[in-house]
């Protein structure tokens, strides 16, 4: 299994570009699988660096409907209507007038983006986990089952935050993008779909105020998981990435990088 991040915040070397934002080019056997987009046309240019051909992409899954997760659609190559698995409050939540774009200072609405993906998109919409290939699982809604992932104090439960699942020989490899739902929720979701402990995971990880109580449970949940392998990036705040790479000695990826189990 091989997992090339074509968009994080931070770029791996000189060869590549990043913003804020996450997309991953994945290839589990012979199934090629984007996830996530990022904000712009990063992911695509960065996919031509490392010689993709996204055109033989077999599925296209998101995370969530953030535009730093979803617009990069708009910025598609695609010579054919590609498969695209979401939860279905995804598209709702592009079309409702009462949510403010994350990048609220910038110049687009997020029904541009529901409009990409009608008109260019095979949509799948799915609410609880799907196998769409064998052993690879889209998650769906991820039950909250900890006391210590609750978000922010105003009420916006981010139904459509999901992630990737993996079954693989070593253990269920998950790939995330913003985990707003909870990454150790995520985590538990994805032990209990695939049926194995965990081996990896990757991605967004949602910790971003090193003084919140969650930071410290998580800790303590992941050393209680011991996973061999924990590789956050996008939506960790630098300070609590040092904490994170102080308890599990970690080298940080970002965009670029390839990552193989």
């Amino acid at each position: 299994m091989k997992i090339r991040l074509l968009n994080e915040n931070l770029v791996s070397d000189l060869c590549w570009l990043a913003e804020y934002g996450f997309s991953a080019w994945i290839e589990y056997g012979d199934t090629k699988i984007l996830f996530d987009t990022g904000w712009s046309d990063v992911w695509r240019r960065n996919a031509e660096t490392a010689d993709i051909d996204l055109d033989k992409v077999d599925v296209i899954a998101l995370s969530h409907f953030h535009s730093d997760h979803s617009r990069g659609l708009l910025f598609h190559s695609f010579t054919k209507k590609k498969k695209l698995v979401l939860h279905p409050r995804v598209m709702t939540a592009l079309l409702d007038p009462f949510i403010e774009p994350v990048d609220r200072h910038l110049p687009h609405k997020y029904a541009e983006i529901e409009q990409k993906i009608r008109a260019d998109f095979q949509v799948v919409e799915a609410q609880e986990p799907l196998e769409f290939v064998p052993g690879a699982f889209f998650l769906g809604k991820i039950p909250r089952v900890t006391s210590f992932e609750r978000g922010y104090y105003y009420e916006d439960p981010m139904d459509d935050d999901t992630a990737l699942a993996f079954r693989t020989e070593s253990g269920a490899v998950v790939v995330t993008g913003c985990s707003h739902s909870g990454i150790c929720n995520i985590c538990t979701c994805a032990k209990e779909v695939t049926g194995q402990d965990l081996h990896a995971v990757i991605g967004g990880f949602h910790l971003v105020n090193p003084e919140k109580p969650a930071v410290k449970e998580t800790i303590d949940w992941f050393k209680t998981e011991k996973i061999p392998h924990l590789l956050p990036v996008h939506c960790v705040s630098f300070d609590i990435q040092a904490r994170l790479q102080t308890e599990f000695g970690y080298e940080r990826p970002g965009a670029g990088s390839l990552i193989e189990f």
